[in-house]
């Protein structure tokens, strides 16, 4: 796959939640968060493990744990009978096609993307502005299809910009992990979405370092359960239009 370049008005809910969580941030911070992002090699949703793989720019420094969780299911068109008959376009195969690859990367709103690997990809959104920073969020996102899930994960985060920006890559650390599974329930074919986000950051500034962690925490998984809560939904529709899209065009070239 050759590297690609798309513009759209549609959020990738990958890259999208950390975009929307620092401009939210910093707006209900008033300034006074120093953020940036570090790459870091992760390759599950837990906090602890991801204080582990980074090196904070001051070990002493207290540090906040974020974390969000959001569980979606949704109803899949019955694949076995009619179009997609005997479970050709098993939702399964859709996941393993390019063009399902797409879908969970939502191509079309990445400024860039390429594949580092068979399995993993590079994905480079938008700037955005950061305080007084303008910075580009940059994921590497794993896709592991199997015949009976896909599971996304995070093993890099970081913000490129300035040498500014980049000088202060060791104040926050990420893990997320999107595990999607179809089953049948009750006769219905569904899609479960099972979206984990962990989020660390060091807390550098005044009055934040005299205050209780919590006083960080609390405001923090608040911004971000609320944007979980809302885009993972999000997520899970975008998901059934793109494989309702594909078996239209599969059927299209059986014609």
């Amino acid at each position: 796959m050759a590297a690609a370049k798309y513009h759209s008005a549609r959020s990738p809910f990958h890259t999208h939640i950390f975009q929307e969580f620092f401009t939210s941030t910093t707006r209900k911070s008033n300034g006074c968060f120093k953020l940036s992002l570090k790459k870091a090699d992760l390759s599950v949703s837990d906090a602890n493990r991801a204080s582990k793989n980074v090196n904070f720019s001051n070990s002493n420094a207290k540090r906040a744990n974020l974390s969000a969780r959001k569980k979606e299911r949704i109803k899949l068109p019955n694949y076995g009978e009619g179009v997609g008959g005997n479970g050709v376009y098993h939702i399964s195969e859709f996941f393993s096609h390019p063009s399902g690859i797409e879908a969970i990367l939502n191509t079309r709103a990445l400024q860039s993307y390429h594949p580092l690997d068979s399995n993993l990809y590079r994905c480079v959104l938008p700037q955005i502005q950061l305080l007084s920073f303008r910075v580009a969020p940059v994921l590497d996102l794993q896709v592991t299809p199997t015949s009976e899930d896909c599971v996304v994960e995070m093993l890099s985060c970081k913000f490129e910009g300035s040498e500014a920006v980049e000088r202060q890559n060791e104040s926050f650390s990420a893990s997320m992990r999107n595990h999607i599974k179809w089953d049948t329930v009750d006769a219905e074919h569904v899609l479960d979405v099972d979206v984990e986000l962990n989020i660390i950051l060091e807390i550098r500034t005044q009055p934040f370092t005299l205050l209780p962690i919590s006083a960080v925490e609390s405001p923090g998984n608040l911004v971000m359960q609320t944007l979980v809560d809302q885009l993972v939904p999000l997520l899970a529709q975008q998901l059934l239009q793109d494989y309702k899209k594909w078996i239209f065009q599969q059927t299209k070239l059986l014609q």
